[in-house]
């Protein structure tokens, strides 16, 4: 038996470019990477050299302060290069793939039958640890540490966001062999956020955890709001999180003994002719998940690795992220638009009734990047706190992080929370500050002064 919590507070999105709940032909790559640039608070160490041939889960590089936290190859080939940015900042790591799919062989075996260090050192050593985030800070869980529970997200509500249901229903053996590793790593609860409606199919049977159902506007499916509804997070308190499919290629590394980070990913967007779901390894390069599927238009467009909420711009020539199974295209902004905020604007995005597009709720969208309008003060409005669910003083909470006050940042919740539980805040905030970018400053700040 599930329970069942209702999120009021949020805002939907509805944009053009969904994909279809079927599975197109696997895409393959040349090349692949892994971004230290993906995990945040890293301090990359150089292992494999370019020329060095690799297999999948061979180790690239690994965590300076973290050395048994190891981040590895997702193909087998040859190093073909390591791309570096200002003052040598490691970029990425980019493998030439040999097309053979050889791996690593690392331990296979039902996770209920090992030891907790076994499992450890098994998803260490695979590549896989990466994968489990802590809370607070949103960073890469340290292996020293017993997390108090384990929450698990099962869908995502982000705008176009691909259905975890549909990644997850003809997967089932790895998503509950991954569960069941997971769960020798907490003293606590393994927690499942669950679309509300799905737990009399598709969950019901799933052991080791236990299974809450959510329903409501976005960011219900965010495991931020999960945590904050379920069981907050409070000082001294460390809490993992991952998504669903996650949790599956943790579960293929027990069943298998290899480290196999293939994902099914959505291409979604208005630009994309025909938006669906492929498969395809973590990493692949942009320009082959989008092969003659793109929209011919007379502006320039914007390739986003992730939701348009949270994802991080790319080009063609760039990879995917580490985390995400969505590529997004939609137009940039850059044309002029004539009357501007005069237009009835049927077609535009607003939280209020500043355009007429209010009076169909249910039309889907065509949004460029355009900002409409430059910084602002950053004043209280009390918009923040209408798409904003958690238990917390939004722009509260982010005021002490603009003026790093640390004992108020951590009175008013900065603990429990991630850069993409504000993600609506900056959507919808007149004075078109970086929120996300605040929030994530605040970590570093706390970081560092907390050591």
């Amino acid at each position: 038996m599930s329970d069942l919590i209702r999120i009021k507070k949020g805002l939907d999105i509805n944009l053009e470019g969904k994909a279809e709940r079927n599975l197109s032909e696997t895409k393959t790559s040349v090349f692949y990477a892994v971004k230290p640039t993906d995990f945040h608070g890293l301090t990359p160490k150089v292992i494999a050299k370019p020329g060095d041939e690799v297999k999948a889960g061979t180790p690239l590089f690994y965590d300076k302060y973290k050395p048994n936290v190891l981040f590895t190859s997702p193909v087998s080939g040859k190093i073909s290069a390591i791309n570096r940015g200002e003052r040598r900042k490691i970029l990425e790591f980019v493998v030439e793939a040999d097309g053979k799919n050889q791996s690593e062989e690392f331990v296979k075996s039902n996770p209920n039958e090992l030891s907790r260090e076994v499992i450890k050192e098994n998803l260490l050593k695979s590549g896989c640890w990466p994968y489990i985030l802590q809370r607070p800070f949103a960073i890469i869980a340290n292996p020293n540490d017993i997390p108090r529970d384990i929450f698990v997200t099962t869908f995502n509500s982000a705008p176009l966001a691909p259905d975890f249901d549909f990644v997850v229903k003809d997967d089932f053996e790895n998503f509950q062999t991954g569960i069941n590793a997971l769960r020798k790593l907490t003293d606590g609860k393994i927690y499942l956020g669950i679309k509300a409606g799905q737990i009399s199919s598709l969950y019901k049977t799933t052991a080791n955890a236990e299974k809450v159902e959510f329903s409501g506007p976005h960011p219900v499916g965010n495991v931020g709001t999960q945590i904050n509804k379920i069981k907050p997070v409070n000082k001294g308190e460390i809490v993992w999180t991952l998504n669903a499919t996650e949790v599956i290629i943790i579960g293929r590394l027990f069943n298998k003994g290899i480290y196999d980070p293939t994902r099914i990913v959505a291409i979604t967007g208005s630009e994309v002719i025909r938006p669906a779901y492929h498969k395809a390894i973590s990493g692949i390069q942009i320009e082959k998940l989008v092969e003659n599927n793109i929209k011919t238009t007379d502006g320039e467009i914007r390739y986003i690795s992730g939701n348009v909420l949270t994802g991080e711009k790319v080009s063609p020539k760039n990879f995917l992220g580490f985390y995400d199974s969505q590529l997004t295209i939609i137009p940039e902004g850059n044309e002029p638009e004539f009357l501007g905020w005069g237009a009835p604007g049927f077609g535009k995005f607003s939280i209020s009734r500043t355009f007429f597009s209010w009076l169909n709720k249910n039309k889907e969208l065509k949004i460029n990047t355009n900002l409409r309008g430059g910084k602002r003060p950053f004043i209280v409005t009390g918009e923040f706190e209408k798409v904003f669910p958690l238990d917390i003083l939004p722009m509260q909470l982010l005021k002490a992080i603009h003026v790093k006050d640390l004992d108020l940042m951590e009175e008013l919740g900065i603990y429990e929370v991630a850069e993409e539980d504000f993600a609506l805040c900056e959507v919808i905030n007149t004075s078109k500050i970086e929120i996300q970018k605040l929030v994530r400053e605040g970590f570093e700040f706390m970081i560092k002064e907390l050591g």
